[in-house]
């Protein structure tokens, strides 16, 4: 198992969705230790497994699915990583 881990943060995610999606109210939670020893965890606990709860005016008259992709686009970076965001659930307020 990795000991560096991800380097990927609950604020760090939170500050870009605000930015990309001009998204507010935004909840980032880490719910990296609930899953430690499951697929996807680099044993530390911290930065594989997040649950965002958010509201954007950019989801006005869009469907789920395509509210959820936007979230997708905007965190692209921090999933595609080498050592990226291994699991997003995601609630719209």
């Amino acid at each position: 198992m990795n000991s560096v881990g991800t380097g990927i943060t609950a604020q760090a995610l939170e500050a870009c969705l605000r930015e990309r999606l001009a998204a507010g109210p935004v909840e980032v939670l880490d719910e990296s230790a609930a899953h430690l020893g499951h697929a996807g965890q680099d044993g530390t606990g911290v930065g594989t497994h997040f649950r965002v709860r958010i509201a954007s005016p950019m989801f006005a008259g869009k469907g789920k699915v395509a509210c959820h992709r936007l979230v997708y686009d905007a965190l692209r970076d921090y999933i595609q990583r080498e050592r990226g965001i291994h699991a997003l659930a995601i609630e719209l307020l």
